[in-house]
């Protein structure tokens, strides 16, 4: 299944994309798609419903995070090789995790905006994991049946604040609006092998970063058995997984997003986004 959420923020209603690629209104199915209903349970009534018979949404509504409520944003870094080559640093020997703040999420098509005294805001796009079940020191080999599905996420990052103002990473990391998220949550089992989708993302048409996730350091199954040894995993976590070389901070000279720049991204079966850069306002 492919679930989204619509309309304006903090408004947004249930819904599924059909086989025919129309938007559902699955608000007389669940009341939302959040935590309560990313479970088997709540998964199996939305698979349920006939989606014939749900009511068409007509025209272009805004998609909204396709997750309510996200009760923590968890994000790794440098799990692709060639990525932590471009940024100068060692392949990590553990995945490398940190936050981004929830407040910085978004829909996927809401526009970008550049924080206050910004001067090296860069691009990632990378792939969401979306927990389902409550997941604490879990194997591998028993992580994925954790995952309710996978979503497109572009972990926007600004490189001064994250890299030249202290160790830690977050504070480059959750500003406002640098989580989009969707457009759709796909549930697992339209996904055939997660460690076989391409990955892409494009500046002013320009294409910048073509990945595919087959280049992970650590693939999903080893992140969420990884990161549930820290913290656990709770139903509506997400976890963003790394993204591959292209970023604005690896070119030659680095290249960053600027107002009035159009960044598209996506990957293979999870949708697309498209976010226009636009300046700080308070």
């Amino acid at each position: 299944m492919k679930l989204v959420r619509y309309g304006n923020p903090g408004k947004e209603k249930p819904g599924l994309i059909d086989l025919d690629g129309r938007l559902r209104d699955l608000s007389a199915v669940v009341p939302d798609i959040g935590p309560a209903q990313l479970g088997s349970v709540g998964l199996a009534r939305i698979r349920k419903a006939n989606p014939a018979k749900l009511p068409l949404v007509r025209g272009t509504p805004r998609y909204g995070c396709p997750v309510a409520h996200v009760p923590k944003f968890i994000a790794i870094g440098l799990n692709y090789a060639d990525h932590a080559a471009e940024s100068g640093l060692p392949i990590p020997k553990e995945p490398v995790v940190f936050m981004k703040a929830t407040s910085c999420i978004q829909g996927p098509n809401d526009p970008v905006m550049l924080p206050r005294g910004s001067v090296k805001t860069d691009w990632e796009v990378e792939l969401g994991v979306v927990i389902g079940t409550r997941a604490r020191y879990v194997s591998r080999k028993d992580a994925l049946a954790h995952v309710a599905g996978y979503c497109v996420i572009n972990d926007v990052s600004e490189r001064e604040f994250q890299l030249e103002r202290g160790p830690q990473w977050d504070k480059g990391k959750g500003c406002d609006t640098f989580g989009p998220i969707g457009p759709w949550l796909v549930t697992t089992d339209e996904i055939e092998n997660v460690q076989r989708l391409g990955i892409w993302l494009e500046v002013n048409g320009q294409r910048m970063q073509n990945g595919n996730t087959r280049t992970m350091i650590f693939d999903i199954a080893k992140l969420v058995s990884y990161v549930s040894q820290f913290m656990t995993l709770l139903p509506g976590d997400v976890i963003t997984t790394g993204t591959p070389p292209g970023v604005g901070l690896g070119m030659k000279p680095p290249t960053y997003l600027k107002k009035g720049d159009v960044v598209t991204l996506g990957i293979d079966g999870l949708g697309e986004q498209r976010q226009l850069v636009v300046p700080f306002k308070a």
